[in-house]
C-alpha cells in the first residue's frame, strides 16, 4: 500500500477548516432557524456570489474552475453496488453549486468514499483537497461577520 503523507495533511487540514466554516456559519446568523443548529449553505453561498464570480486571486480562479471542469462525483448504490456517479447540483446559483460541490469532497472523504486504508486517484484526490481548502478560506475571508466567527 502506497502512503500519502501529504494527502494525509491536507484532509486533516479540511476537516478542521471545513468544521470551523459551518461553526462560523451558525454563528454568524447562517443557519436555519431554531431546532437543530445547522449551516445555511445556500444563504452564504449567495453572500458570496460575487467573489465566485470575480475571484480576487488567480489561485481561487484556478481552484473554481477545476471543481467546475472536474468536479465530484456522489457515491450512490446501484444495483446494490458501490458506484461513482456524476451529479451535477440542482441550483440557479453558481456559488451555491460550487459549495455543493466542495461539501462532496468532504462528504465523499468523511464518510469512506475516497480512503478505506489507501488513498483512491491520489492525484485527484490531492487537486480536490487543496481547491476546497482554497475556495473555502476565500470565501469565509469575504464575508465579515463569517470572518469574525471563524477567526474570533
Amino acid at each position: 500500500m502506497t502512503h500519502h503523507p501529504d494527502l494525509d495533511l491536507l484532509a486533516g487540514k479540511l476537516f478542521q477548516v471545513f468544521s470551523r466554516t459551518e461553526y462560523a456559519l451558525k454563528a454568524a446568523g447562517y443557519n436555519k432557524g431554531n431546532g437543530p443548529a445547522q449551516a445555511n449553505w445556500r444563504e452564504f453561498a449567495l453572500a458570496v456570489e460575487d467573489l465566485i464570480a470575480s475571484p480576487a486571486t488567480k489561485e481561487l480562479q484556478e481552484a473554481i474552475e477545476f471543481l467546475f471542469t472536474e468536479p465530484p462525483k456522489k457515491q450512490m448504490i446501484v444495483n446494490e453496488r458501490i458506484q461513482w456517479v456524476a451529479s451535477e447540483p440542482e441550483t440557479s446559483s453558481r456559488a451555491d453549486c460550487l459549495l455543493t460541490y466542495v461539501r462532496r469532497v468532504r462528504n465523499n472523504l468523511f464518510h469512506g468514499g475516497k480512503f478505506n486504508g489507501h488513498w483512491f486517484a491520489p492525484v485527484r484526490s490531492k487537486a480536490l483537497l487543496h481547491h476546497s481548502l482554497t475556495i473555502l478560506t476565500a470565501c469565509v475571508g469575504s464575508v465579515p461577520k463569517v470572518r469574525e466567527a471563524y477567526y474570533g
